[in-house]
């Protein structure tokens, strides 16, 4: 098995935030380049794609879980300039801080209460951060809580996770609840063609419903 691959798994197994973001800090400086040589990491460019079709440019975004920022750079490619990074690792903030594109860093983990105020952002993305080990599930209702209303809330998604691990259920949950509705689903592809090719994602998009 190829180091890169070793890393991927590494950080996979991951029990609990701390362990985390201690591997993602000792892989961040060897992230963009392992993903993008190695596995051929397409799930930013999918999701800021059909991010795009919903968001105005001239939005407040959040990117949660920005990890090394790839996220940001096709957003900023987009036209976005009004872009938030907030992610669990230092390490991979750093590294997101040097491709020039956010406004401001946040160190948070998703899962527990996030320091940000209530209908602060006209839209949150997040990428690659609903997955084996990662944040759960109930991640979504802070994230609806910082969204303003007719806002949306973009995201990856694995397909098994979505079906096993509490996100299938929590997802419908907001939508019987009145909190969101669904704005656009689409077809699963596989993000690490190259390195994973067994795992299928869909990007998901909600906009948010007035209370």
């Amino acid at each position: 098995m190829q180091e890169s691959h070793k890393r991927v798994q590494w950080v996979y197994e991951s029990t609990n935030n701390k362990e985390l973001e201690e591997r993602y800090d000792q892989w961040a400086a060897d992230y963009d380049k392992d993903l993008a040589e190695e596995f051929a990491w397409n799930s930013p460019q999918n999701s800021a794609a059909v991010f795009s079709k919903h968001v105005d440019k001239s939005a407040r975004i959040l990117d949660a879980g920005a990890g090394t920022g790839l996220v940001g750079v096709c957003l900023a490619q987009d036209g976005y300039k009004n872009l938030v990074a907030m992610d669990l690792s230092l390490g991979m903030l750093q590294e997101a801080r040097e491709k020039n594109v956010y406004n401001d860093f946040h160190q948070m983990a998703l899962g527990g209460t996030l320091d940000f105020q209530t209908d602060e952002f006209d839209a949150v993305i997040s990428v690659g951060v609903f997955t084996q080990g990662h944040a759960p599930a109930s991640s979504f209702d802070e994230l609806v809580r910082i969204t303003k209303p007719g806002g949306i809330i973009a995201f990856s998604l694995r397909v098994d996770t979505y079906e096993t691990d509490g996100f299938k259920e929590r997802q419908s949950a907001l939508e019987s609840s009145g909190k969101w509705k669904l704005a656009e689903v689409t077809e699963e592809f596989q993000p690490l063609p190259k390195g994973e090719p067994e795992v299928f994602h869909q990007v998901w998009v909600y906009q948010l419903l007035p209370d």
